[in-house]
């Protein structure tokens, strides 16, 4: 491509908004059959239109010039294309937008790519509807839609000064009403308007979306971890109302273990069954022992009745004292038979 571009040196250096230059550079490229700079269009009509459609372009935008370049498409394949590029001025009051647009090697049958350039010094708008902020790609309504021969260069170009008009690349800038009126609106300019507009609604709609997906998630896993809780909860109840089955079961065994035995018990005592049959001495001490020790209980317990009696009145205190005398002398003879026998007084303590 060197001999191309030292071509377009030669024709541009002197005059660069003189349309015959371009005309002799457009020509020339056209008109080689070099393999290696030979652009990809064969066809002799179709190199009439590219000619036309290109001249009556660079006529229209001055600041565009063109060039022939290797361009690589997305599946690797390279070929030789035609291209404008230039800075599209909108205003004196915005930044101008550099632009490069390259002829298929379909063309006209297939539309333009148009690219923006990247190495800019100032940065694309992110979520611009019609321009991808990572590859500078240009998409709109009319490209999409493109057909010929309704469709050429200086009319896209146009359609695109409308767009960025009033939606500048390289930032936000909300369309006025005035564009938005349906009388003041083309069918193109009504499609773009309404592309634009459903752009930035998708987007808040995206952004929103995502918010609600995001407290989604969070809600989620304080469910998740609640349902972990409240598992673990039951896991615990139910062991606890295994456990206690368990209780109830042993509990439920040993009370039909002692209504077996009262019954057994109440049988006896329904044949003249005595209690104390129940207490049996393994000899004859511990026989004098048990005898003694339920005598002197019996004897306090008797004193004590005694004691209540004269306290309330119901017994003569000369009467309480002859029988205190009897009942302490029988408990005295009691314990001293215990001490002759060997046997501590503490077991009547």
């Amino acid at each position: 491509m060197d001999y191309f571009k030292s071509l377009a040196q030669e024709l541009f250096s002197t005059n660069f908004e003189t349309p015959p230059s371009s005309i002799q550079f457009i020509d020339a490229a056209l008109s080689c059959t070099s393999p290696h700079f030979a652009p990809s269009y064969t066809d002799p009509n179709q190199k009439r239109i590219i000619r036309r459609h290109l001249v009556s372009f660079l006529q229209d935008y001055l600041s565009f010039k063109p060039s022939i370049d290797a361009f690589m498409h997305d599946d690797g394949t390279s070929v030789n294309l035609l291209n404008a590029n230039g800075e599209l001025q909108l205003s004196s009051s915005t930044p101008s937008i550099p632009l490069t647009i390259w002829l298929h090697e379909s063309y006209p049958f297939i539309a333009p790519i148009v690219l923006m350039s990247t190495n800019t010094t100032y940065p694309i708008y992110d979520n611009h509807p019609f321009v991808d902020s990572s590859s500078g790609a240009i998409s709109t309504f009319y490209l999409v839609n493109w057909k010929y021969p309704g469709c050429n260069l200086s009319d896209l170009v146009h359609n695109l000064v409308k767009i960025f008009s009033h939606n500048h690349p390289f930032y936000y800038s909300p369309s006025t009403d005035d564009f938005f009126h349906p009388s003041l609106a083309s069918r193109r300019e009504a499609v773009d308007r309404l592309s634009c507009t459903l752009h930035y609604d998708m987007k808040e709609l995206l952004s929103k979306t995502h918010e609600e997906v995001e407290e989604l998630s969070s809600l989620k896993e304080h469910m998740v971890r609640r349902v972990i809780v409240a598992e673990f909860s039951v896991d615990e109840s139910e062991n606890e109302m295994m456990e206690l089955k368990e209780r109830v079961k042993i509990l439920t065994d040993e009370a039909d273990k002692l209504s077996s035995w009262l019954r057994d018990k109440d049988q006896d005592l329904s044949s003249e069954y005595k209690i104390e049959d129940e207490f049996e001495a393994i000899d004859e001490n511990s026989k004098i022992l048990l005898d003694s020790i339920a005598a002197d209980k019996a004897t306090e317990d008797l004193m004590y009745s005694l004691d209540k009696a004269v306290e309330q009145g119901v017994m003569p205190f000369g009467t309480y004292m002859k029988q205190v005398r009897l009942l302490a002398k029988e408990q005295y003879f009691g314990r001293a038979t215990l001490e002759k026998m060997g046997i501590s007084l503490e077991w009547l303590h």
